[in-house]
This record gives C-alpha cells, structure tokens and sequence, in this order.
C-alpha cells in the first residue's frame, strides 16, 4: 500500500468517525454554512499577471515537519498583505497536522479572500464539512477518485455553491476525469510514486487543458522564472506551500516571489 492509499484508507475512517460525530443536518447549522462563496476561478481567469495561492501546510508524509512554530490566521494574514490571490489550508490531521482549527482561524483573518479546504475528498459528507467552515473550494484528487466519483462529488459541490479544483497528475487522468462541472484544473508536478517534481508536467499538460478550464500549477515550483514560464503556457494561478512555509516568515517569502516576479516581468516585458 503506498502513501496515498493509506491516506484514502484513513480518511474513509476518519469520514465515518465524523459522520457519528456530527450529521449532515448539524453540519448545516453551523454559520459558516451560509457564507457567500469567493470565486476564486475569476480571480484567476481575469488576472492579467501570475497569480499565487499561498498555503499554510505545517508537515507532510514526505518532508515531516515543515513549520510547526507559527499561527495560521497570522500567516494567512500576511499572504494575503503580500498579494495572494487565495488561500489553501490543510485540514488533514494524520498525515499534514492540519485542522478545522487552522481554517477557522484562517477564515476569520480572511474573510474577503478565496479559500481552498486542502484535503482528500472521498465521500458527499466532506462538502457538508467544507460548507460549515467557511470554504469557497474543494479539491477532487483524481488519483484517488474514480471519474464517475469525480463527476458526482463535483456536481454536488456545484449544488452547495463551492468551486472545485481537480487535481490532475498525467494526461489520462486528465482525460478521464474533466467535466463540466470542474472550474479549476489543477497540475500537480510531484510523482506520486517518487515524490520528485518537475515543472515539465505542467507544461507536458497545458495543451491538453481545455480553454474554458483556469489552469493552475502545483508543487516544485520555487522561483519566479519556472512561474513566467509556465504563465506562458496558460497557468493563471500557482499553488505553493512548502517553499513559504519552511521559511521563518512565510508571508515576507511570498512578498520577496512577488518582487522577483516583477523584476523579471519587466526585463521581459513580452511574457505578460
């Protein structure tokens, strides 16, 4: 059983853990359940530069502790000063110490900005949850999805008012699981079986991203170049966590990206 088998396998328990817990009906009581949703798709689609959406990821299975020493609504806060278009928050707890904890706080230090509730979406229970939180998007990993599982969870989101982001890792991932009620195809550039990335899989995929779908690239990407270039290959928004949080301050590591960017828009002036 590799990693993400195990973390399905976990968080089916963990879903039915919940569902004793709390009911679907105490699920739409909660405040946050009427929050108007953020649309993070537009804020990409009509952004006329890269866009970053920064995340607040403490540990992963494959790095361990990343940055377990600062506060969620303080970092969220400070990305969103230095120009993040959306926020993604872990709410994983076994394998990414995530928490509801963590997005609330985000939530309430944020309440103007998209956020995604980063997490492995496996049942119907789980967009309830996202709702009763505060978010304004759920991500659909397609690896671990079957394309029927995508097509009815992302329908049911759409029903909710959530936006959702599919995360692809190939073409035929891709090809499998688009539909129409996806608003965000996002590019993951990290194997999930060797943990490497390569910012080659984005641009491999590209072409292949319907126009009508926002683009966004995801992991490996660590400099404003590898950024500008695949701009140029239609990626409006770029998701980045590990980079900013293995940093002392990860909303001053944002800013600096964003500076970099700048820089290099402006000795290539054609990229933009």
């Amino acid at each position: 059983m590799n990693i993400l088998e195990k973390i399905v396998a976990r968080k089916k328990q963990e879903v039915e853990e919940s569902k004793k817990q709390k009911s679907i009906s105490d699920l739409e009581k909660e405040p946050l359940f009427l929050h108007s949703t953020l649309s993070l798709s537009s804020a990409l689609r009509y952004a006329s530069s890269p866009q970053i959406i920064s995340e607040f990821k403490r540990k992963s299975p494959s790095k361990g502790i990343i940055n377990d020493q600062v506060l969620p609504e303080t970092v969220t806060a400070d990305y969103v000063k230095a120009g993040a278009a959306g926020l993604s928050v872990l709410t994983d707890s076994d394998f990414f110490g995530g928490s509801f904890s963590d997005f609330l706080s985000a939530r309430a230090a944020n309440p103007s900005t998209p956020m995604l509730r980063k997490d492995f979406i496996v049942d119907e229970y789980q967009l309830f949850e996202a709702k009763s939180i505060g978010a304004d998007v759920i991500l659909l990993i397609a690896a671990c999805l079957s394309p029927a599982e995508v097509q009815l969870l992302s329908k049911r989101a759409h029903e909710l008012g959530l936006e959702v982001l599919l995360e692809v890792h190939n073409a035929q991932e891709l090809s499998e699981s688009i539909g129409e009620d996806i608003d965000i195809v996002g590019v993951n550039n990290r194997n999930l079986k060797t943990f490497e990335t390569s910012i080659e899989t984005s641009v491999e995929l590209s072409d292949k991203i319907p126009d009508s779908f926002v683009k966004i690239s995801e992991s490996g990407l660590k400099d404003a170049q590898a950024i500008l270039r695949l701009y140029q290959h239609g990626y409006k928004g770029f998701l980045i966590g590990e980079t900013f949080m293995k940093t002392v301050n990860p909303g001053t590591a944002l800013a600096d990206l964003q500076d970099h960017l700048t820089q290099h828009s402006n000795l290539n002036p054609l990229v933009l």
